[in-house]
């Protein structure tokens, strides 16, 4: 056997059925598409959740509530993971630069800081926001903090 003389198995291929070929074939006259509607005519596209008329879903669910375009989303750290971050990844400073070479925030990340735990180590912060209470551990801690956008 040789690759050019390689063939589908018997009866794996069919002809093309052919649309709109008269009725005799059996798919004349609307060439299968039914009776006029967007379906049935040339250069139709299907829409995504596109439901052939029916109310689409995402019609028939009820909306609730408010979803406000403007909401800021920080990646939050309490004063306890900072401190057990900073001794697992030998850090100096806890600022978006730092924590991103670790793999912890990515590119787009807004950090903020919570001051749930205790803070044993002198860390140096720059980050975009700090709860008032994390501010004076740090402060007591002999940390300083810095704002950034």
């Amino acid at each position: 056997m040789k690759l050019h003389e390689l063939k589908p198995a018997k009866g794996a291929t069919h002809r093309e059925k052919r649309l709109g070929r008269g009725e005799a074939s059996g798919k004349g006259g609307t060439s299968t598409k039914g009776n006029k509607g967007g379906q049935s005519r040339a250069g139709y596209q299907r829409r995504n959740a596109h439901e052939g008329g029916q109310m689409p879903i995402q019609r028939r669910l009820p909306k609730r509530g408010f979803k406000n375009p403007f909401r800021v989303e920080y990646k939050v750290f309490n004063l306890g993971q900072v401190d057990h971050l900073v001794e697992k990844y030998e850090l100096s400073e806890f600022s978006h630069e730092s924590l991103r070479e670790v793999g912890l925030v990515s590119q787009t990340d807004i950090i903020k800081i919570l001051g749930n735990g205790e803070l044993k180590s002198k860390v140096a912060f720059k980050v975009s926001a700090i709860s008032e209470k994390a501010k004076q551990a740090v402060e007591a801690a002999g940390g300083s903090v810095e704002l950034v956008k």
